[in-house]
């Protein structure tokens, strides 16, 4: 999408189909895209530790795959704009249509007794992903591999509307909160790639920090994965009240939102 005009690094010259709008190794020799790599690091550890934290509490697997899942796409996005190599681009590309069908069934399955698996979802949602890794690795165009997404994120947009309306009318803060971040980082997404000439050149005209910030890719990292991860927390909730117990969101440090999970009702 950018121009390409941009210098050579440690990683040679980009074989990825994508080559974003900030500029190649301007800030480090061994990283092509910097703003773009180290914003990364919101969807990495913040899931590590709501998997973990999952996990101690005894909850079900699916939410521990979801922040694990999420965690994945950051570590795989952090590599492909790192490297800009086609293998480290389907890294990133890929796990976002796996760890979207992983918050697709836990939405869509919330209202089930505890422990119950439910076979046919997760037969379309695994068919769902084979079909189009494979035709995603023929045609090579990453226009349907965005549709793709695209078709899921609306899924859940929908899935989440209706039970903030009709089912938890309470999660609604939560829940728009969640969309909103992710819709005003599609927005910035949209800008970065329409407004990449004078963006680079209004970077350019500012000293290096300030043009970090104009890094509007960098702010979709950010803000899909502040979104996503308050996604999981919504769908958490969702299912915690469902089977009885007491959630509970906090803040970490005062700052960073977590789901605590107090013990079932009784009486």
């Amino acid at each position: 999408m950018a121009p390409s005009m941009d210098r050579l690094g440690y990683w040679g010259k980009p074989t990825s189909t994508l080559d974003w709008c900030e500029e190649n190794y301007v800030v480090s020799f061994y990283i092509a895209e910097f703003w773009n790599t180290v914003s990364n690091l919101i969807m990495i550890l913040p899931p590590i530790y709501g998997a973990l934290q999952t996990f101690r509490s005894g909850l079900e697997m699916r939410y521990v795959c979801s922040f694990l899942g999420l965690a994945a796409v950051g570590v795989g996005s952090w590599c492909f704009h790192m490297t800009l190599k086609y293998e480290m681009q389907l890294l990133d590309e890929l796990p976002m249509i796996y760890s979207c069908c992983v918050f697709v069934y836990c939405l869509y399955d919330c209202f089930k007794q505890e422990k119950t698996i439910s076979y046919l979802p997760i037969s379309l949602l695994l068919g769902f992903s084979v079909a189009v890794s494979l035709v995603y690795l023929q045609l090579k165009m990453p226009i349907f591999h965005q549709v793709m997404y695209g078709a899921l994120v609306a899924c859940l947009v929908l899935r989440s509307i209706f039970i903030v309306t009709w089912v938890y009318p309470w999660l609604r803060p939560l829940c728009y909160t969640s969309l909103g971040a992710f819709l005003l980082g599609f927005v910035l997404w949209n800008i970065d790639n329409l407004l990449c000439d004078s963006l680079r050149a209004s970077r350019r005209a500012l000293p290096p920090v300030a043009g970090g910030v104009m890094q509007f890719h960098a702010w979709w990292h950010i803000l899909t994965g502040f979104g996503s991860y308050l996604h999981i927390l919504f769908s958490l909730q969702i299912r915690s009240t469902y089977l009885k117990h007491r959630p509970n969101v906090k803040f970490l440090y005062g700052v960073w939102p977590t789901l605590h999970i107090e013990s079932p009702k009784t009486g």
